[in-house]
């Protein structure tokens, strides 16, 4: 850590030359670390945050960057020289923002040799009071109606449908108002996950003793409970184990296994004190052509709603569904035509997904992760986990027989969950050489010379 004088200035005559560069190394790793904190606020991985950072750190001076990142904490030194300096701090609101990742990917890529602390600063300053694009009502239905989409691409019905659709809108707006407030993760998703299987159990009980629905809409419960399902993390965790990140990795697995957790126990106290059944029920669908075009559909909605429920602007969110709606029917169509089992066919479509992304990224002024991560959300097997959890309330059978199918579902959402994070790094690896290669976050980094108007301002 360098020692700063206090109690001078630098028009002190006796303001010495190393104070001087102490106080502007001080300036510099700061800005530096804030930049890499607000990224990691907005849910980036270690990897993107780490050459962020040291793409800033060449850009304002700074001779050599070291980082080590995890999900919610940053340790850094800076070198300049002889002199270093040594800063921590940590996250503690972490969530997901792809509007301001985007904004500061542009940040970062615009940087210029030479480039002032203060101007720097600036524009953090501008990230940092932007505001989310979709206000409470949109954001909450984003959330009904992509889970909604969900439910009819696991089987169910309209019955379902409208009923999750109801159950997770209501369920999205006492999440938002929870974190808002900041209140622990852990507890927020027990909270909405409670509040959301017992909505959609109303409305089903109160549909079947009115005589509005007849017949076994039990098991939809569990696509109410989807907008829980920790997508952007669980996939920046993949992508930050293939690259060795081992820190960030295990520390973003680790929270997503402890929200999942968490709303499985909601849902598993619900249905086992209600004696509500949570297995598959089998709806009246069409067939042919016209279920895989409202299976096309449906993707194409649910991967737009995740898109908006991570902040993600208009034109990301089209995207996002483009790609989602066509990687996903084709997955469905190997799996139901072709026999391909379903991991290997989830892992290919994880593959597209990334392809396409790249295509779109090439031609469109956005990241990756905001085309590819609401796409393959779509595809991770939330319905089986919970299923999994939920087995355990099968009275009808011993409990071997329900430990072990538990065991067996829960294995295969383990290997389908592996196969996304193979195919979307296989993509990376095929389409960027900073993937291909170990290539150190810490290198300097030889930036273009800024341009100057005449008045000493860079564009």
């Amino acid at each position: 850590m360098v020692n700063v004088t206090k109690g001078k200035r630098p028009d002190d005559p006796d303001y010495s030359a190393p104070e001087l560069d102490a106080d502007r190394l001080m300036l510099q790793s700061d800005v530096v670390l804030r930049l890499g904190r607000l990224m990691l606020a907005a849910g980036a991985s270690s990897y993107r945050v780490k050459s962020a950072m040291a793409r800033a750190s060449s850009a304002v001076g700074i001779d050599r960057h070291e980082a080590t990142v995890t999900m919610t904490e940053i340790v850094t030194s800076s070198y300049v020289g002889s002199r270093f300096r040594t800063e921590a701090c940590e996250v503690r609101h972490v969530g997901v923002n792809a509007n301001r990742l985007e904004a500061l990917r542009r940040i970062v890529h615009d940087l210029r040799a030479h480039e002032t602390v203060e101007h720097l600063d600036a524009k953090l300053d501008q990230v940092e009071n932007m505001h989310g694009l979709y206000g409470p009502v949109a954001n909450a239905l984003a959330s009904g109606v992509a889970c909604a989409g969900f439910c009819f691409l696991n089987a169910g019905g309209w019955v379902e449908c409208l009923a999750v659709l109801v159950a997770a809108t209501i369920g999205q707006v006492v999440r938002r108002q929870m974190l808002e407030r900041h209140y622990q993760h852990f507890f927020t998703w027990i909270v909405c996950g409670t509040v959301a299987s017992a909505i959609y159990m109303g409305i089903v009980t109160l549909g079947n003793l009115t005589g509005v629905i007849s017949g076994n809409h039990q098991g939809g419960v569990v696509s109410a409970i989807l907008f829980l399902v920790p997508g952007f993390p669980m996939v920046t965790a993949l992508l930050d184990l293939v690259r060795q990140d081992f820190s960030s990795g295990l520390s973003r697995m680790a929270y997503v296994l402890t929200v999942m957790a968490a709303a499985a126990v909601s849902v598993w106290t619900v249905t086992y004190v209600f004696h509500w059944e949570v297995e598959a029920t089998q709806s009246a669908l069409p067939t042919g052509l016209t279920l895989y075009a409202l299976r096309c559909l449906s993707s194409f909605v649910a991967a737009y709603g995740f898109a908006m429920l991570f902040n993600a602007a208009p034109r990301a969110c089209l995207l996002a569904a483009i790609v989602g709606a066509a990687a996903n029917t084709g997955r469905l169509v190997l799996i139901d035509e072709l026999g391909v089992p379903w991991q290997l066919a989830v892992g290919l479509a994880a593959v597209v997904v990334g392809l396409l992304a790249q295509a779109f990224v090439s031609r469109v002024s956005l990241s990756r992760v905001s085309l590819s991560v609401p796409a393959v959300v779509i595809m991770i097997p939330g319905v089986p986990f919970y299923r999994a959890i939920s087995a355990l309330n099968n009275r009808a059978v011993d409990a071997t027989v329900a430990i072990d199918t538990a065991a067996g579902s829960l294995a295969e959402v383990f290997f389908v969950i592996s196969a996304i994070g193979v195919g979307l790094a296989m993509a990376r690896i095929l389409t960027d050489p900073n993937w291909r290669h170990d290539v150190s976050t810490s290198e300097h980094i030889a930036l273009p010379e800024a341009e100057d108007d005449g008045v000493g301002q860079h564009h």
